[in-house]
């Protein structure tokens, strides 16, 4: 759709920048490293909070994985955020070597993370936090500790200091933990508005609550759990399909790298499932194989339809794969 623009205000910033430090520590010896997007909240929100602090931003133009490996170990690196295809790579480029000894977190955010990279990150003892924020709400909500992390991989922990988060039915009730809604936040992070969109901004701040359209739980101890943007959600023949599930299961292939699940038009169960797939360098597999592996982990109305490759999945300035793309690309098929 049409972007929006957030309307965030001084304090939305200065309280989310004072909550993150009380959950992430600070040190006059901060080092952020940054190579997200400045337009982008995730990297602005660096430089706003560093200016509060008073400590030192390392900035990168762009995410150069080299440049920023380098980086990590030459300038004292204390903190840096990052998505998830972004600490693929570092961890792929980095393999055996040792994290410097100043690193104390890697905010991981921007995306669910999958259990194989936590997986990978635990066996590489990189210090990864992992962390839920949107632009609507100054960036972090809630973040999980590296040692948490390795307790509870796929969480992303209690919202932060001032937040609140709760899981609403359809009809905006909370449902009880462990079972799944929207994502709903409140507290002083919450944007004004949307800029010059008051219905937009109607739908989505309602009784001072901001509904996130994000999907995920809160289990028994209060710690959050993302699943799924809603609007990525696939309905088809009446029926759900989580899209992170789907790839879940194309990820356990030993052929494939990533994978993006999309809903394609259907005129006879509303949206058929659609799979694009990376593989991995030099690794063959065929559509057919897949789908074979597909049937025996998934119910049938889960299974993708529709099944190609890309060299490499499309993806945005800030490390997200670009599901308008994948859509537009598996649609000709």
């Amino acid at each position: 759709g049409q972007p929006k623009g957030a309307v965030l205000t001084f304090a939305n910033h200065f309280w989310s920048a004072t909550a993150s430090s009380y959950r992430l520590g600070l040190s006059p010896e901060e080092r952020w490293l940054s190579c997200l997007p400045l337009y982008h909240v995730g990297g602005l929100a660096v430089v706003f909070r560093s200016c509060l602090y008073g400590t030192a931003i390392v900035l990168h133009e762009r995410f150069d994985l080299e440049a920023f490996d380098a980086s990590l170990d030459r300038d004292q690196i204390t903190l840096t955020s990052l998505v998830p295809t972004m600490l693929h790579r570092l961890l792929t480029l980095r393999k055996d070597k040792p994290w410097p000894a100043s690193l104390r977190h890697i905010l991981l955010g921007g995306a669910a993370a999958t259990a194989e990279l936590l997986a990978a990150s635990r066996d590489c003892r990189a210090p990864v936090a992992t962390t839920y924020g949107l632009t609507e709400a100054a960036s972090q909500v809630a973040t999980l500790c590296p040692e948490e992390v390795l307790r509870k991989p796929g969480s992303v922990g209690h919202p932060l200091m001032f937040t609140s988060v709760r899981i609403a039915d359809e009809a905006g009730a909370t449902v009880p933990p462990g079972e799944m809604g929207e994502i709903v936040v409140s507290g002083p992070t919450v944007m004004t508005g949307y800029y010059q969109n008051s219905e937009a901004t109607a739908k989505t701040i309602r009784n001072g609550e901001l509904f996130t359209g994000d999907m995920g739980y809160l289990d028994e101890e209060g710690d959050l759990w993302l699943v799924q943007r809603r609007n990525d959600i696939i309905i088809s023949g009446g029926e759900n399909v989580y899209p992170a599930e789907v790839e879940a299961v194309l990820r356990q292939h030993p052929a494939v790298a990533n994978a993006c699940v999309v809903g394609l038009p259907d005129p006879e169960w509303g949206q058929q499932v659609a799979a694009l797939v990376e593989c991995h360098p030099q690794a063959q597999v065929t559509a057919a194989a897949l789908l074979a592996f597909c049937r025996s982990r998934l119910a049938g109305y889960k299974q993708p339809r529709v099944l190609d490759f890309m060299e490499a999945l499309p993806q945005t300035a800030s490390g997200k794969v670009e599901r308008r793309r994948v859509i537009e690309y598996l649609s000709r098929k």
